[in-house]
């Protein structure tokens, strides 16, 4: 890479930084882009049991001068020999060999069928007496009194249909007066920036702490309201976002409206390196200067900053301030990826940042 120098000549031990400015370089030199799961799945994993893709080998072969990857091969026939004994080594990992003993039929263990001879079966006689025939006639007698008149049945009938709208009737009156203990009531919290009157555009977390529970863990997205259904007459919730100070709600819900709009304040300090990281990225040294001087201001030279990978492998890894404020100053196509998590402030300093640049696809 031309204007970075990574911190181990062995690809595998590569830091997130020095991933971040190869794809850098990718871009410039291919026009293409290796994401950032792609990366630690094929050059950063132990033992390597499979190729990449081979859109990834061409963007390679490309970046190294070359045309394609078949080109690559032809010219390095030592690196074809390695692929093929590769290939093999792979191929014998995945064999499972399963032996079957197979035991053969004996004919002792045959048993024959003898043909069953057919019976045939004898028709008993119905014999109907005088005591069968009186018995027939008295159960189709009782059957005709069943056959009330019209008007007796028209009577049951609006019996059942009394009975039943008074089931129907006692039903609506007691959700009425009882249905918010029973089924319980939505509650409804819209989230305003207090400086702005504009609804939070960021991703709050919402934490409902109940007596005697642990406390149960909400994802708001941007510009969408909370939505708690709830039986208790006592609602206490943490409002927490990377960018505004956190904010503990305590509301008796025995007289609260259905609806309610909580204004958050913004933490300057956290919104000012929001900003610095979304900058054009056509700024002139002297503006980058600038913009390396007002950060150092605001983070603690001791700040423990983390970055976050989406890889199961290597799922974070630590920053110190200058390389974090270098990476935020080098005008670079992956700060508009850049998703801060959480900030932490202590005495007018950030003291701890977390943060994530997003994954682009190759």
């Amino acid at each position: 890479m031309e204007n970075h120098i990574p911190s181990d000549d062995n690809i595998a031990n590569w830091k997130g930084i020095d991933i971040i400015y190869f794809q850098e370089d990718l871009r410039k030199h291919s026009k293409a882009n290796i994401s950032e799961k792609s990366f630690y799945t094929y050059f950063k994993t132990s033992p390597v049991l499979k190729l990449p893709r081979i859109d990834i080998l061409n963007l390679l072969s490309i970046y190294a001068g070359y045309i394609s990857w078949y080109e690559f091969k032809k010219n390095h026939p030592l690196a074809q020999e390695i692929l093929e004994n590769f290939s093999e080594n792979s191929s014998k990992l995945q064999e499972i060999k399963v032996e079957i003993d197979p035991k053969p039929i004996q004919k002792d263990n045959i048993v024959e069928e003898k043909p069953v001879e057919e019976t045939k079966e004898e028709i008993p006689v119905i014999q109907i007496n005088n005591s069968d025939l009186e018995e027939v006639k008295q159960l189709s007698t009782s059957n005709n009194t069943t056959n009330l008149p019209s008007k007796k049945r028209k009577k049951i009938f609006q019996e059942y249909i009394f009975t039943g709208l008074t089931a129907i009737l006692t039903l609506v009156v007691g959700y009425l007066g009882f249905g918010d203990d029973i089924f319980g009531k939505t509650y409804t919290y819209n989230f305003m920036d207090a400086d702005r009157n504009s609804a939070i555009a960021n991703t709050l977390e919402v934490k409902v702490i109940k007596e005697n529970e642990s406390p149960i863990f909400y994802r708001i997205k941007p510009k969408e309201p909370f939505y708690y259904s709830t039986k208790d007459k006592n609602l206490k919730m943490v409002i927490s976002s990377p960018f505004y100070e956190n904010l503990e709600v305590n509301r008796n819900l025995d007289n609260a409206p259905d609806e309610e709009t909580i204004l958050l304040s913004p933490d300057d300090y956290k919104m000012a390196v929001y900003t610095f990281s979304k900058k054009d990225m056509r700024e002139t040294a002297e503006e980058i200067k600038q913009k390396r001087r007002q950060l150092e201001n605001l983070i603690a030279e001791n700040a423990v900053i983390y970055q976050v990978f989406d890889s199961e492998i290597y799922g974070v890894e630590t920053l110190n301030r200058q390389k974090y404020i270098t990476l935020l100053t080098i005008p670079t196509t992956s700060l508009k990826n850049l998703n801060i998590i959480e900030m932490t402030k202590d005495k007018g300093k950030i003291v701890a940042i977390k943060f994530k640049i997003d994954n682009e696809k190759p």
